[in-house]
């Protein structure tokens, strides 16, 4: 996993070993062992790498493009939970791991939000309104 993303990002980023290398602190062999598997970075090797990539240090070590529609590790705080299928009454189940890491209960409201060229969006409605409020508010946000 590891040494497959590490070639991946590298290669969509435009980066060269010697790149890497010079932005880590190790020389380019030590770049090319990491890919061949041969070798691991440390740990804050590793956390140099992920950040010189843009990648969470999670997803450099273990992100598998089999369990995500094929693609390729996302930028770091980009998230693809998967494949959801709308019911007949337009309902979808936001996966598990989507809930959890945004703090979705049964109960809370959500609100859709829609762009015809570059798709929709999902907000909390709390989240929505503060933005909302600040708008109307020429950019202030409400004191609590």
């Amino acid at each position: 996993m590891f040494k497959d993303n590490l070639v991946q990002i590298r290669k969509l980023k435009g980066m060269t070993q010697e790149d890497i290398a010079e932005k880590v602190g190790v020389s380019r062999q030590a770049v090319a062992k990491w890919e061949s598997g041969e070798t691991s970075p440390d740990l804050e090797k590793s956390r140099l790498l992920a950040e010189v990539l843009g990648v969470s240090l999670d997803d450099l070590v273990s992100f598998e493009p089999e369990g995500n529609l094929g693609m390729s590790v996302p930028p770091k705080g980009k998230h693809i939970f998967g494949v959801v299928t709308v019911g007949e009454k337009g309902q979808i189940v936001i996966p598990a791991k989507a809930r959890k890491l945004f703090h979705i209960s049964a109960g809370d409201q959500l609100v859709i939000l829609g762009d015809e060229s570059q798709g929709l969006a999902v907000l909390k409605t709390e989240g929505f309104l503060d933005i909302a409020n600040a708008i109307r508010n020429g950019g202030k946000t409400s004191e609590k």
